[in-house]
């Protein structure tokens, strides 16, 4: 099989594992366990010298197809797909953590991210701190003799600010820390974390790698020295696996993968530049955007904007709900990377469990609405904002 396919090639074809059958789709493999030959065969299966399949909680051949399609996507030698997101975030931040360890996190991560490295991560004596990721110098300083993870998202939900991968990564291995980087909003067709210096890579493929909401799902990448020595027995023995069944219709997704994002990040341009000029709107942040407040950072790390744009509404929480309600084709939903264009309003929903000062100091306003955009047809989009965006003075 060819490392050296174009993304869009590896969507569709990488790591494909054909039965006897010689199926054209990947075959779902929905089962608990696996027979041997022999005790002999089972005997060296367990003692790994035999790469077969053990239990299902370990791995089969579906997940094991889009590990694969994903490492090559990824450029990563190794991965482990989970249940959902979190379940990706919290296996790669806990499994090489242990009491009197350290984080320094960006402060601007979804809600449940931040709930894992504030609240969760100090109830088993791994120290915390938050700092505002924009500022390399934030990071230095942040940084103590026990720090052994750098935690952060690029871009950010929802202000999508964005973060110095290449800079954290210096700082990281200056010290023997690892960088876990939450890709969701770049995906992989924009962003490369490995190849900036980051050791390890997160996604919710319930986003853009199914992109059509239908099933939860995660992925942890990284090299295979740090799988086998951190994650590996951590996942086998808490459990968070993927169903087959998700890892199935995640292969679907990925075929279509590079269609949906471009599409979707063509209609996230056209519709923030229509609400940057609109007398409703603030302000927009879109990364595709010259006036994007780190846009020079963006043209470094990033080969493509974003399927999402935050704008903020002059008229507050009561403008935000109304032209949320107003609207038509897109539909109120705090998922993210879809088909179908949604929008959220972060104050109330994704990031309602911050304190109201926590939300001021990440720009999460009243009035700032977030929007997936979908595949739809651009002039569709912006006409339904146009006439939604009449109701947010009402």
């Amino acid at each position: 099989m060819s490392k050296n396919w174009r993304p869009a090639t590896k969507l569709v074809h990488g790591g494909t594992l054909r039965s006897q059958f010689g199926e054209t789709s990947e075959a779902i493999f929905l089962t608990q366990g696996f027979v041997y030959d022999s005790s002999e065969a089972a005997e060296a299966r367990f003692k790994g010298e035999d790469n077969g399949f053990i239990y299902a909680r370990y791995g089969s051949p579906t997940n094991d197809m889009f590990e694969k399609r994903m490492c090559l996507l990824e450029g990563a030698e190794d991965a482990r797909a989970t249940a959902s997101g979190m379940a990706a975030v919290t296996a790669a931040i806990l499994c090489q953590l242990k009491a009197g360890d350290h984080i320094v996190a960006a402060r601007a991560l979804f809600g449940s991210c931040r709930w894992v490295v504030e609240t969760l991560a100090p109830k088993y004596g791994i120290e915390c701190t938050l700092i505002d990721g924009k500022d390399l110098a934030n990071w230095e300083r942040a940084i103590r003799p026990n720090t052994k993870v750098f935690f952060l998202e690029s871009p950010t939900n929802p202000t999508l600010e964005v973060v110095d991968l290449a800079g954290v990564a210096k700082l990281a291995n200056q010290i023997g820390a690892k960088v876990v980087v939450d890709n969701v909003f770049a995906t992989p067709l924009f962003q490369k974390p490995l190849e900036l210096g980051a050791h390890i890579v997160v996604y919710s493929a319930t986003k853009h790698i199914d992109g059509q909401g239908r099933c939860l799902g995660g992925v942890v990448l990284s090299d295979k020295e740090w799988i086998d020595a951190n994650l590996h027995d951590y996942f086998r023995h808490s459990g968070p696996a993927m169903s087959p069944f998700n890892a199935w219709v995640l292969l679907k997704g990925l075929e279509t993968m590079a269609l949906r994002v471009r599409q979707q990040t063509e209609n996230a341009t056209k519709v923030a530049d229509f609400l940057a000029g609109h007398d409703a709107v603030a302000r927009v942040i879109y990364p595709g955007r010259k006036d994007h407040p780190q846009a020079d950072i963006i043209a470094r790390q990033m080969t493509g904007g974003s399927t999402l744009v935050a704008f903020e509404l002059k008229g507050g929480k009561n403008a935000a709900f109304a032209v949320q309600n107003a609207l038509d084709v897109v539909s109120i939903s705090n998922n993210l990377g879809d088909a179908k264009s949604l929008i959220t309003h972060p104050a109330t929903t994704t990031h309602k469990s911050l304190t109201e000062d926590a939300r001021v100091e990440l720009g999460i306003s009243s009035g700032l609405l977030r929007l997936s955009a979908g595949i739809e047809d651009a002039d569709d989009l912006i006409e339904d904002f146009d006439r939604a965006l009449g109701k947010a003075g009402k």
